[in-house]
């Protein structure tokens, strides 16, 4: 039973840490949107500090709230 519940936490550390580029890269993707369109708010280096925080944030959130979110989305299925 414990081999399965590794294999769980690895799928779950897997999924939070692609959440984590998602966010990353979404942020980023705004970010140079933004910056096409009018003045950079920040330079690349602040850009690229900021995206590992909402990278992080994203991870660690999807990390934290996942089996949450799975328990209210089966609660919510008509049985």
């Amino acid at each position: 039973m414990e081999a399965s519940n590794s294999r769980g936490s690895s799928r779950r550390a897997k999924s939070a840490l692609l959440w984590g580029v998602v966010g990353a890269l979404a942020f980023l993707v705004l970010l140079q949107g933004y910056a096409l369109l009018a003045e950079p708010p920040v330079t690349i280096t602040q850009g690229a500090l900021v995206a590992v925080l909402v990278g992080l944030g994203a991870g660690l959130g999807s990390f934290l709230l996942e089996r949450r979110i799975a328990a209210w989305a089966s609660r919510r299925r008509p049985e």
